[in-house]
């Protein structure tokens, strides 16, 4: 049973009862095909990462977010800024979780190409790990 729905740029998406999220995700691939992990919360496919804590940077906080979902020690020079997105409004990236709380999700979003395939952990946040073609 999923415990958060998310909304992107959804007009039926609900009204926010909490204020803006800041979260890091990251576009990992290797030789040209993208890793997406399937989070156990939502049962969809999706990049890894996850919120930013309030003594964080968003570059610790995307490194730490690999090492609990992928059991990887990644260092943070490594990563490159791709993105901010966090579209004003209503509108944009919107989680409702069960107990009723609505966020607006803003995501800093980071890269990072694998030379070889690692080897990965799956966590108790994800029910799969996978990479995938262009195709796929």
């Amino acid at each position: 049973m999923s415990i958060v729905k998310f909304y992107r740029n959804d007009p039926s998406a609900p009204k926010t009862t909490m204020p803006a999220r800041l979260g890091a995700n990251v576009i990992l691939t290797c030789k040209g095909r993208l890793l997406l992990e399937k989070r156990r919360d939502s049962d969809t496919w999706g990049l890894v990462g996850g919120g930013v804590k309030k003594t964080e940077e968003p570059i610790q906080a995307i490194a730490r977010e690999i090492y609990e979902e992928l059991g990887l020690r990644i260092p943070q020079n490594q990563f490159r800024k791709l993105a901010v997105y966090g579209e004003p409004g209503r509108l944009g990236r919107i989680a409702a979780f069960q107990d009723g709380s609505i966020w607006r999700m803003v995501i800093v979003l980071y890269g990072l190409d694998f030379p070889e395939e690692p080897q990965l952990r799956i966590s108790a946040e994800s029910k799969d790990l996978r990479f995938f073609t262009k195709e796929e």
